[in-house]
């Protein structure tokens, strides 16, 4: 198999050669980012393959068409038919899905994070109702590679931590910096490489690969702590309902059935890219260091005491009925993908894709699924 961070770099946007009929996909990422490069240049030209270009889009990365915190508006407005959505942006409208990206502080295995999502997303039904509320419907979602440290000064123990500015994103992030004493920020991630800069932020969390690619960190970082904290989820195609529901259920199905290897594809695209971007980062003299064991027993300290009280915060902030029944079945479903993949080459995209049609794609009936 080719090694996808290739594709990630060499893969060219849509743009003056799609048609002018063809419909709007899009996202706020960087145009050699994973999630744009890999998750959807691909995965729109394999679409149009097989639906014989009767289902075509032009890709708009960087936020060009809309940004990230209005894209769900945008998709159910009909602005675009297919984009990237990610709860933290949106916690009221979005709350279940939000609760789950809260729980992904707790991830220790990004794939077994990313299709347990996607499957409570396309199975449950409230999950389904959820998007539909916006007039969109969720097709599959992604997890990035765990959480680091990356700033422009050294941390290693909590005391060094305290008082500085941390970009962030979601609650569980936002109270996870503030129990250790510091100020979380939340800002878009293509304002967090100024901010450094500039010392508006002292500090971002961020999964390893952006250091080489997307955000491209390590022009502007000084230093890495690796401590692992959690994985930050979203949806990587979502549809609007009335776009989703005039396909024929030929092209629905055309399109379900390549879902699977699209996520499969992100998801090792990012395995491949932490390595690279670590040691990349390393040789540009990035200081690379693995977290301290009063910094490790804080967070734990502070995971516990997350997943006890999440249900009823989840109720008082968001305004929903208990959650709980939602918790039990993601967690649930993480240790169901965990054993899944044991023994499956975490690099064998196709693989890893027949499990993920196999679990979630077969069971849904493209004659009905998100369909008004």
């Amino acid at each position: 198999m080719k090694r996808l961070l290739a594709t990630a770099a060499a893969m060219p946007l849509l743009g003056a050669a799609a048609l002018a009929d063809s419909y709007q996909a899009t996202n706020w990422m960087a145009p050699s980012h994973i999630l744009n490069a890999v998750a959807y240049e691909p995965f729109v030209k394999e679409i149009a393959a097989a639906t014989d270009n009767r289902v075509e889009f032009e890709v708009y990365s960087s936020g060009s068409l809309v940004p990230a915190p209005t894209t769900l508006q945008a998709i159910g407005d009909g602005v675009a038919q297919l984009g990237i959505v990610a709860a933290s942006y949106t916690p009221s409208e979005l709350p279940l899905s939000g609760l789950i990206n809260d729980l992904a502080f707790l991830a220790v295995d990004d794939y077994a994070a990313a299709f347990a999502l996607t499957e409570i997303g396309m199975l449950n039904p409230e999950m389904i109702a959820e998007y539909g509320r916006h007039d969109a419907v969720f097709l599959g979602g992604y997890s990035t590679p765990i959480y680091n440290f990356f700033c422009m000064k050294e941390i290693s123990d909590p005391a060094s931590v305290q008082g500085l500015k941390i970009r962030t994103a979601g609650t569980a992030q936002n109270e996870w910096i503030a129990f250790l004493g510091a100020t979380p920020v939340a800002v878009p991630m293509t304002d967090v490489y100024t901010g450094l800069e500039r010392g508006s932020l002292d500090c971002t969390l961020s999964d390893p690969t952006n250091l080489e690619f997307g955000y491209k960190f390590q022009e502007i970082v000084k230093h890495v702590n690796r401590l692992p904290q959690g994985a930050s989820l979203g949806a990587s195609y979502v549809l609007n309902r009335d776009f989703w529901s005039g396909l024929s259920p030929q092209d629905r199905r055309a399109i379900l059935d390549l879902a699977g290897l699209a996520l499969a594809r992100s998801q090792v695209a990012y395995r491949q890219g932490v390595d690279s971007a670590l040691k990349g980062a390393a040789e540009r003299g990035v200081v690379i260091s693995d977290p301290a064991p009063g910094m490790e027993a804080k967070l734990k300290e502070f995971q516990d005491g997350m997943l006890a009280g999440l249900a009823k915060r989840t109720m008082e902030q968001r305004g929903i009925d208990d959650p709980t029944p939602i918790i039990e079945e993601y967690l649930a479903l993480t240790r169901k993908w965990t054993k899944l993949l044991e023994g499956v080459d975490r690099n064998d995209a196709e693989a890893i894709a027949w499990l993920v049609n196999e679990q979630i794609y077969s069971r849904v009936d493209e004659a009905t699924f998100g369909v008004n």
